[in-house]
């Protein structure tokens, strides 16, 4: 998180014009990011506000433009600190003899904690669209975390499946539960347990070759 943050600030547009002393650092660029997370989880992306956020956190909105270039380069900054939490939760879940658990614990207790933890980020980063794809990297970087977890599986488990195909699979399950569960249509108290049931469901299902034609 901490090497994401700098990568935004050394890329700010701004922040070494003219030689000035920098007055906005990592911490007011962090402060700005848990606001907007705070906003748009409160009232939605649409009542984002440059003046409104810098208030927020007892700054200037110069400093949301130094720090992110606009408005729209903050809401990229937080897809990309989305994407990078997913991707660091997904690489934490252990590693162990049973690849098909695994997987199910990607998806049930990591993508799944993401989502309840930072339900924001994961409609900025995941379902909000992005044509400028301005944080495919960072996309990119989380989705081969998952892929990793399939590609244990092995062929033979995959029915005969590219270890890609069954990623897109398996995220796309994993991105339904989720907003199920935001939209509070899930069993109550039941949640984690759906997860676990599709996940495993569909990880059994893989093994079955595929029936499509091209």
């Amino acid at each position: 998180m901490n090497i994401l943050i700098r990568r935004i600030v050394t890329l700010s547009r701004y922040s070494g014009k003219m030689g000035r002393p920098k007055k906005h650092d990592e911490h007011t660029a962090a402060a700005l990011l848990d606001a907007a997370e705070r906003t748009i989880e409160a009232d939605g992306i649409q009542s984002l506000s440059v003046r409104g956020l810098a208030a927020d956190v007892d700054t200037t909105a110069r400093a949301v433009y130094s720090l992110f270039g606009s408005k729209d380069g903050l809401v990229t900054a937080l897809g990309a600190r989305g994407f990078g939490m997913l991707a660091a939760a997904v690489k934490q879940v252990p590693v162990t003899d049973d690849p098909a658990a695994d997987l199910v614990a990607a998806g049930a207790a990591a993508f799944r904690g993401f989502v309840v933890a930072h339900p924001a980020l994961f409609r900025v980063a995941i379902q909000h669209p992005d044509p400028t794809r301005s944080f495919r990297s960072e996309a990119v970087a989380a989705f081969a975390q998952l892929e990793a977890r399939v590609a244990r599986l092995g062929r033979t488990s995959l029915g005969g499946r590219s270890a890609l195909q069954a990623s897109v699979e398996f995220h796309a399950l994993c991105e339904g539960l989720a907003a199920v569960e935001l939209r509070g249509q899930l069993p109550p108290g039941q949640e984690e347990q759906t997860w676990r049931s599709a996940l495993s469901a569909l990880v059994t299902g893989l093994g079955t070759r595929a029936q499509w034609r091209d």
